[in-house]
């Protein structure tokens, strides 16, 4: 065939700049063995080069269509429909049309579909953006359609799409597929990973009758079968009521199927273990799940697309191949988003055990313990208390027969961490001096690494990781804040049982000492009440955009006084950010604008002296508490000794809980002083030519970069490779729980003691509060009046100084101690975690109801 028209026999895979991303399956799919393509030809992208570069009339839409905001949907209806309109008036040139008509066999019938070169990558699923015609009789019709699907890369949604996810509309080029049509009696799709639940050994069909695109366009119910290890496991059949059929001048019609066969299967369970074998091949053959479109004519399956899927969460890697059970390490750290290689290594150098990776997030490998009969009930309890979500999910896994037995080992088995109960004395000469060693050992890393460079530094860099794992693993650290999470459940249970009150561990563990986390959103109410008093200050920072600023203030009336207090702030906290395990997310210190909203709302909706006053408040709050609790237990049986027992425990909690937040807060200290460190060596690496940017730096591992700088060479192209692969993990949302078979498991409550409609949710700060939803999901946009509930998908320490503002809070992720747990009950707010789709059930402004004894929310109004 000509330059313009290449056969499907002549493509492969690597040739979606020419054919597209459809053409290029399609060539390669006809290449496999045992695997049957309709036969036909791409019309090449050249062929739409030549058309676009024909049009000169076209370069001005194409440009303005360019630097459209994908929300300004009216713009995008007004300049898409200018683009297909000229090109639909563009007349095929002679030559063109002769390569294309004499590639098409007489009277037969086709198929004409668009094919995107951005369409079908791994990264990126423009499935169904652009058009498919079918049935097409004749050369001129055939040549008329393929001008329709060059202009429906300009459909509104194919616009937005591009838009939104930053392909260049000048940059996207279409090739069009056509194949000689099928007319099959049955047609649908495989998908040879389960799509809802990411199994990789379970293969789903969904199969119709008459053409796929009634599947497709979702005209009409499908039957549904389930295939495992070449067994279906489950089927459903579908009343189907209509069918897409052929209609003999061209074109198809939608035709009512008769009453008697409507609930027939549309395959035979035969064909269906046939077809996922079929697809089986199709899926080694590409080495990752497939999406794939077929059709059964004259017993005969024919394949006319298959594409990646591409919403899979990947799969750990299994150094044996057997089965094994991840637990989401991000629910656990309150940062769900992907990490980059850098942040991802200096994490697992700083965690005592070896952890999974997939998906740019990190997975802890939860196998052994669940295995071994010593541990897995002690496990099971201890993650239930902190994410019942989460051992809910481990339950359904462990109930699949086979999946994970029990170990016949009698064994010790591996240690529960917070399973043995903490035996140290409630003293409070321990947390000061833990937090004392962790300051001084900081202080000597800023004054040795100082002093290092190059190499020198990398080693000095590997060896200080060692000594934070000593502080952050300290044996009396650990037990510190065990003791403190087993007081509060012995108290929550005795006090349930003794007292009928639900969760009293909340109240009497408000405004604890030494909750470094706490305070610094105190702090900043402190901040707020030096600029408060300087006018100028508080006008000039209303239009701040830049992180300059500061440098700014001096010249204001009393802008050195207020850049003093900020920068003070930043001093102590300035290491902290959104995402902060993630070494590679920008700092607060380094980007101090982060600040500034929060300090004008709380210049805004609080008097001076409020950050003492809150404090005050809830201290005295927990000591009344204790009273009332202590006098009450005395009035009952054996009451003495019970309120005796009852208030060692609450001066253990009150003690102890406030060290919860501070490992983090030391560890974080650290990240910040090796960040500095390693992007001072990065810039002097750009200096030399080495690096292009500083921040190539965070798509090497550290052992990487350590190399980098002992031979001053890098790898460019797996640093470009590593840039592509973040930013495809960013759009994955991780499960709480991943299985070796890549089956995502999210979990469920079980309870049938919510009111109707309400959302379930782990109670983790006691109390019920009414209130307007605020849901935010970027902590630079929250905009928070008084009595406002933050509803958000995670919260970690950097959302802190938000917590001041808010009556109540609800979270999609969460556990009993972590991050947002622990400050709601130190501020006295009512608080549920652990939220499924928190943030989409729940619209911003609606007025909702919070019950953070029992863990629900109401939503009171449509908002």
């Amino acid at each position: 065939m000509g330059s313009y028209v290449l056969g499907l026999q002549e493509i492969d895979r690597e040739q979606v700049a020419i054919v597209g991303g459809k053409g290029a399956h399609l060539g390669e799919l006809a290449r496999i063995d045992g695997v049957r393509v309709p036969p036909g030809f791409c019309v090449t992208t050249e062929a739409f080069e030549r058309i676009i570069e024909g049009a000169p009339e076209l370069a001005g839409p194409l440009e303005r269509l360019s630097k459209l905001n994908p929300d300004d949907r009216d713009a995008i209806v007004e300049g898409s429909a200018e683009v297909r309109q000229a090109l639909d008036a563009i007349v095929i040139p002679d030559d063109l049309a002769a390569e294309i008509t004499d590639a098409l066999v007489d009277g037969r019938a086709y198929a004409v579909r668009s094919s995107a070169t951005a369409e079908d990558l791994p990264g990126a699923s423009f499935a169904g953006q652009q058009d498919t015609y079918l049935n097409v009789l004749g050369a001129e019709a055939v040549l008329r359609h393929i001008s329709r699907c060059w202009a429906s890369l300009f459909t509104e949604r194919a616009v937005t799409y591009r838009l939104r996810n930053g392909f260049d509309h000048r940059k996207v080029h279409m090739a069009v597929v056509v194949q000689q049509m099928v007319f099959p009696r049955a047609a649908g799709v495989l998908f040879t990973a389960d799509p809802v639940t990411s199994n990789r050994k379970v293969a789903v069909v969904e199969a119709s009758f008459g053409l796929g695109e009634a599947l497709v366009s979702g005209l009409v119910n499908a039957d549904n079968y389930q295939v495992r290890d070449g067994v279906i496991v489950d089927k459903a059949i579908a009343a189907k009521q209509r069918a897409i059929l052929a209609v003999e001048g061209g074109g198809t019609e939608e035709q009512e199927i008769v009453s008697d066969q409507q609930e027939q299967a549309a395959l035979t369970d035969e064909e269906v273990l046939r077809l996922v074998e079929l697809g089986r091949t199709i899926e080694a053959h590409f080495g990752r799940p497939q999406d794939i479109e077929w059709c059964l004519a004259d017993d005969e399956f024919q394949i006319v697309q298959s594409r990646p899927i591409t919403t899979l969460f990947p799969i750990p890697e299994g150094a044996d191949g057997g089965n094994h059970v991840y637990l989401s390490v991000g629910h656990q750290q309150m940062m769900t988003d992907a990490m980059k290689p850098l942040g991802l290594s200096v994490w697992q150098l700083t965690t005592p055990r070896p952890m999974a990776e997939a998906g740019g997030r990190l997975f802890a490998d939860a196998t052994a313990l669940l295995s071994a009969p010593q541990s897995r009930g002690s496990f099971l309890e201890v993650v239930g208390k902190t994410d019942p979500l989460m051992k809910d999910a481990l339950e359904t896994v462990l109930s699949r027969e086979g999946f994970l037995p029990l170990a016949e080992d009698d064994g010790p088995g591996e240690r529960v961490p917070g399973a043995v109960p903490a035996t140290i004395e409630t003293d409070p000469a321990v947390v000061t001096e833990l937090i004392q060693h962790s300051e001084a050992s900081i202080a000597a890393l800023q004054r040795e690494i100082a002093t290092k460079s190059g190499s020198e530094l990398l080693d000095f860099l590997f060896e200080d990781i060692k000594e934070m794992r000593r502080i952050l693993f300290d044996p009396r650290s650990h037990q510190v804040f065990t003791a403190a999470m087993q007081a509060s459940w012995w108290l929550n249970d005795h006090l349930q049982e003794w007292l009928g009150e639900k969760n009293v561990a909340d109240t009497l563990t408000q405004s604890v000492p030494h909750n470094i986390t706490s305070e610094m959103g105190l702090a900043l109410l402190d901040v707020a009440d030096v600029l408060r008093t300087h006018p100028e200050v508080v006008a000039f920072l209303q239009d701040v955009e830049d992180n300059g600023f500061l440098d700014e203030l001096p010249k204001l009336a009393g802008g050195a006084e207020s850049r003093a207090a900020i920068q003070a702030y930043l001093d102590k906290y300035g290491m902290r950010c959104v995402g902060e395990i993630d070494i590679t997310r920008p700092r607060w210190s380094e980007q101090p604008v982060a600040l500034v909203p929060m300090l004008l709302s709380n210049i805004k909706n609080f008097e001076p002296g409020a950050g003492k006053r809150r404090f005050e408040q809830g201290r005295r709050e927990a000591l009344d508490k204790a009273r009332e609790v202590l006098e009450r237990l005395r009035a009952l049986p054996d009451g003495e000794a019970k309120a005796e027992e009852t208030e060692r425990m609450i001066e253990r909690v009150r003690t102890f809980t406030g060290y919860r937040e501070y490992p983090k807060y030391g560890m974080v200290s650290r990240y910040f002083v090796y960040k500095q460190a390693l992007l001072g060596e990065a810039e002097r690496l750009v200096r030399a030519g080495v690096l292009d940017e500083p921040e190539d730096l965070f798509f090497l591992r550290l052992q990487e970069f350590q190399e980098v700088v002992r031979t001053n060479e890098v790898d460019r192209e797996l640093i470009r490779q590593r840039r592509e692969a973040f930013q495809s993990c960013e759009s994955l949302t991780p499960p709480r729980v991943l299985t070796s078979d890549g089956e995502a498991v999210s979990g469920s409550y079980r309870r049938d003691d919510l009111p109707e409609g309400a959302l379930g949710g782990l109670p983790v700060s006691a109390g019920t509060i009414e209130g307007r939803a605020r849901v935010i999901l970027d902590l630079a946009e929250a905009d928070l009046e008084p009595g406002d509930i933050l509803v958000t998908a995670y919260t970690d320490p950097s959302w802190s100084p938000l917590f001041v503002a808010i009556t109540g809070l609800v979270t999609e992720v969460g556990g009993q101690m972590t991050h947002g747990a622990v400050i709601a009950r130190e501020y006295g707010l009512p608080a549920v975690v652990g939220v499924q789709n928190a943030t989409r059930l729940i619209k911003d402004g609606q007025r909702i109801r919070v019950n953070g004894t029992d863990g629900y929310i109401e939503v009171l109004d449509a908002g």
